[in-house]
């Protein structure tokens, strides 16, 4: 690799975040000419696709099947579906970060097949900036972390309101459908399968949007128990772990942190000259992570060190609190509880309203009234089966199963 090339790498690297793909695209152009380029990187907590370029609709879920069924080091090219068609692409995995990222180049249809320098380079430069990506998640900095973590909430309570409008929607389409009214059933049997489908391929939609942003609880304790272990091979204290016994999944962000926070508070730990033995565990309880470091020291462990920046400050903008438990002659229990959001359900409004749309809040202003279908109907000067479609969205979006509770909801709110 001659100085041209690292040059253009360094510049890369030192660019914001936001402005690495697109330079990645420019240095990667007169090698492999292409029109757009995506990457799906699962290390970022808020934004992990990113595109630039003729990306036309492309998707996180078409980069997907490529980032599970790549092998790092060896680029992909060939067709594959990228903006609902098929397309020309090469696709370039990493493994620098542990659960993988992938580049994507979208081609002109019948472009030359790359020759192996090119692929080569291509890979090179990706695993780069891979890295470069990983280490500003792992070190996770207070400042980063509560943008990312602002970000992800964000992100999320989108996706929620995404989802219950559109199963609000298919509902209603369902309900009308089903309707015994309806004459031609084997119109009503297509219509219902179409719409079956679309909401199965809504929820596997949220399913893939978790799998990118979230990482499994004994994953992640696994990824810092390798660390850790790494820390003390030459150490003469002996390391016992306790990962999670859960199947749960962790938001990104609070997987990053805890374990920074745990290495710090491992830190400390080990300053104490009478430490043989230290314990480290994950528990996940309902609400919360328990990420527990435990010694069998003296119990005489000053609590001042535990109130450097990079634990107080993690655990703040994650929400969460530091306990310790010193017991002379007996050691020292410390202790990050660490707040989890509840990743399969909806991020709830201060005002349970606040999700209807326009004219679902006039319907519901006369159903709170005690108005039948056909009053309301007559005026807002929309059909009856309007009225009903509406309907049915706004007890899908309330969550309540009748319009009584409906308009005690809306009187309980206005």
């Amino acid at each position: 690799m001659d100085a041209t090339t690292l040059n253009t790498a360094y510049e890369i690297i030192r660019q914001p975040l936001g402005e690495i793909l697109p330079r990645v695209s420019a240095a990667l152009a007169p090698l492999i000419p292409h029109r757009g380029a995506a990457e799906l990187s699962t290390h970022c907590a808020h934004s992990p696709f990113k595109a630039v370029g003729e990306t036309d609709l492309l998707t996180a879920a078409e980069l997907t099947p490529l980032l599970m069924s790549g092998r790092a080091g060896a680029p992909w090219q060939g067709t594959a579906t990228a903006g609902g068609a098929a397309r020309e692409v090469l696709a370039v995995t990493s493994d620098a970060t542990a659960r993988r990222s992938v580049l994507v180049l979208l081609r002109d249809e019948g472009a030359a097949p790359v020759a192996e320098p090119g692929l080569a380079v291509a890979q090179a430069l990706w695993d780069l900036v891979t890295s470069h990506f990983d280490r500003f998640a792992v070190e996770a900095l207070p400042g980063a972390l509560a943008r990312s973590r602002a970000a992800a909430d964000t992100r999320a309570r989108v996706i929620a309101e995404l989802t219950t409008a559109h199963a609000a929607a298919l509902s209603g389409v369902l309900g009308v459908l089903r309707s015994r009214a309806l004459d031609d059933s084997s119109a009503r049997v297509t219509a219902t399968d179409l719409a079956v489908n679309a909401l199965i391929e809504m929820r596997a939609e949220a399913k893939r949007d978790r799998s990118v942003a979230e990482e499994p609880a004994r994953e992640a304790f696994d990824r810092l128990a390798d660390g850790l272990r790494t820390m003390l091979r030459h150490s003469p204290v002996r390391l016992e772990l306790g990962p999670p016994d859960s199947a749960r999944s962790l938001a990104a962000d609070v997987a990053h942190g805890a374990r920074a926070i745990v290495r710090a508070l491992l830190l400390v730990v080990l300053e104490q000259d009478t430490v043989s033995r230290v314990h480290v565990g994950w528990q996940l309880t309902e609400h919360e992570l328990r990420a527990t470091v435990r010694d069998d020291g003296a119990g005489g462990l000053d609590a001042c060190p535990l109130g450097a920046g990079s634990i107080t400050d993690r655990l703040e903008v994650l929400g969460g609190r530091l306990e310790m438990d010193a017991v002379p002659g007996w050691g020292t229990t410390l202790t990050a509880a660490i707040p989890l959001a509840t990743a399969d359900a909806p991020i709830a409004a201060a005002d349970p309203l606040t999700g209807l749309g326009g004219r679902e809040l006039e319907v519901l202003t006369h159903l709170a009234l005690g108005h039948r279908n056909r009053q309301i109907a007559q005026e807002l000067h929309i059909s009856e089966s309007t009225v009903k479609f509406h309907v049915a969205n706004i007890l899908t979006k309330l969550g309540v199963a009748s319009r009584g509770e409906a308009a005690a909801l809306f009187h309980a709110v206005a």
